[in-house]
């Protein structure tokens, strides 16, 4: 996750990235239960980056299907969607 997460504030996709504590998640892969330990990765950036996101996630994430999804934000203070905005590339 730690990886992931620098490369993302690194190529300016995302403003900031908060990576949770290992969890444990369970999954069903190739036909089986699997389980292995994760980590969940907040990621602060602008929806008109999504996509480039998505790509440099499933570029150098190890799995083949990598879970992604965006969650819309309801609200959010003016001065930190500001900064969101000014920290991540146009």
């Amino acid at each position: 996750g730690h990886t992931i997460a620098e490369q993302l504030v690194k190529e300016r996709l995302s403003a900031c990235v908060t990576v949770s504590a290992a969890s444990q998640s369970f999954y069903w892969w190739q036909g089986k239960i699997s389980n292995e330990k994760e980590h969940i990765l907040f990621i602060k950036t602008k929806t008109t980056l999504f996509t480039d996101l998505e790509k440099k996630i499933e570029e150098i994430h190890p799995y083949e299907v990598p879970e992604i999804v965006a969650l819309p934000f309801l609200e959010g203070s003016t001065k930190y969607l500001n900064w969101i905005e000014k920290e991540t590339k146009d």
